[in-house]
């Protein structure tokens, strides 16, 4: 369904004067015609709800058994909506802005082990090079999957990408000397990101097999015959569930959001600096970087144990 009326004039505002990627708008759009939808059967609209409505409409999702993480994000987006049509004059009053959203802690995010991340990655790179394709020949679709996979586990744990600006590199961030790449994030934003050098290597191996099929003019570094011409996030996640049961990593485990939490979780849990990883990971405010905070705390209890003169032992 196409959106219209005041929800079109909210997602354009969201795309042009926000930068909302394709996902953020399209999980706004869901959200809202279900409020839509569910105003729509008792007689309403959008445009007319009453703060009466937006809370039958939560004790609804409620009642459907939505989880609250869940009612919390739909609550979000309608009052985003309420306030967009306040403030642009088409309405007189904001009906979501005396509600509050339903308690819920802030949960830790999922983090691998330093030596979980060290499986994976042998365990890639030793799958990648099981299958050496005969002198001459070009390298099959399989071969090429895995170094695939290896490039792509690579950078995301040692660069710490979303699997959206992963999936959506350029073939040149894969310049034989560059030591860092410049990445296009949220909203448009780009920052540089250091390259490591175990990156770089695997990228070079996977860029030589995709020479070698005849890719060499592909515009992304992840090409593919999807749509949008390269690599999806659905296929980097099934990827990495594939790689996560080859080393023994439970695959429910692992995606590529888990594999940027243990990129920044181990950064900090070696001493790097909570602005400076809020830097690599994009993240606009240092509040979102907080939720690694327990890292943080871990650390600091270390270090009065070991380092206090009164401590113990």
């Amino acid at each position: 369904m196409s959106a219209s009326g005041p929800l079109a004039l909210f997602l354009d505002m969201q795309a042009v004067e926000r930068g909302a990627s394709g996902n953020t708008l399209e999980a706004y759009r869901r959200d809202l015609e279900d409020f839509a939808a569910f105003l729509k059967a008792k007689g309403g609209g959008l445009a007319g709800a009453a703060t009466t409505d937006i809370r039958a409409y939560l004790a609804d999702l409620s009642d459907r058994g939505f989880a609250t993480t869940t009612v919390a994000r739909r609550l979000s987006a309608v009052r985003q909506f309420y306030r967009f049509l306040f403030a642009e004059g088409h309405r007189g009053d904001d009906p979501a802005a005396v509600l509050e959203g339903p308690k819920r802690g802030r949960a830790l995010p999922k983090v691998l082990t330093l030596e979980e991340v060290t499986r994976l990655i042998e365990t890639a790179h030793r799958r990648a090079g099981e299958l050496p394709p005969a002198p001459g020949e070009k390298p099959p679709p399989e071969v090429r999957r895995r170094l695939r996979v290896a490039a792509m586990v690579e950078l995301l744990y040692a660069s710490g990408l979303r699997v959206s600006e992963l999936v959506a590199l350029p073939v040149t961030a894969a310049r034989a000397k560059a030591d860092a790449i410049i990445v296009t994030g949220k909203g448009g934003k780009e920052r540089l990101v250091p390259l490591s050098g175990p990156a770089k290597a695997a990228m070079a191996a996977y860029l030589e097999a995709r020479r070698a099929a005849g890719l060499e003019a592909a515009r992304w570094l992840f090409p593919s015959s999807s749509e949008s011409g390269h690599v999806t996030r659905q296929q980097a996640g099934r990827d990495l569930k594939d790689l996560a049961a080859a080393a023994g990593v439970a695959p429910a485990k692992l995606s590529p959001h888990v594999l940027r939490h243990a990129f920044a979780s181990h950064l900090l849990a070696h001493g790097a600096d909570l602005r400076v990883v809020q830097t690599l990971l994009g993240h606009a405010d240092v509040a979102t970087t907080q939720i690694y905070t327990h890292v943080l705390d871990e650390r600091l209890k270390d270090m009065v144990r070991d380092l206090h003169p009164l401590s113990e032992g």
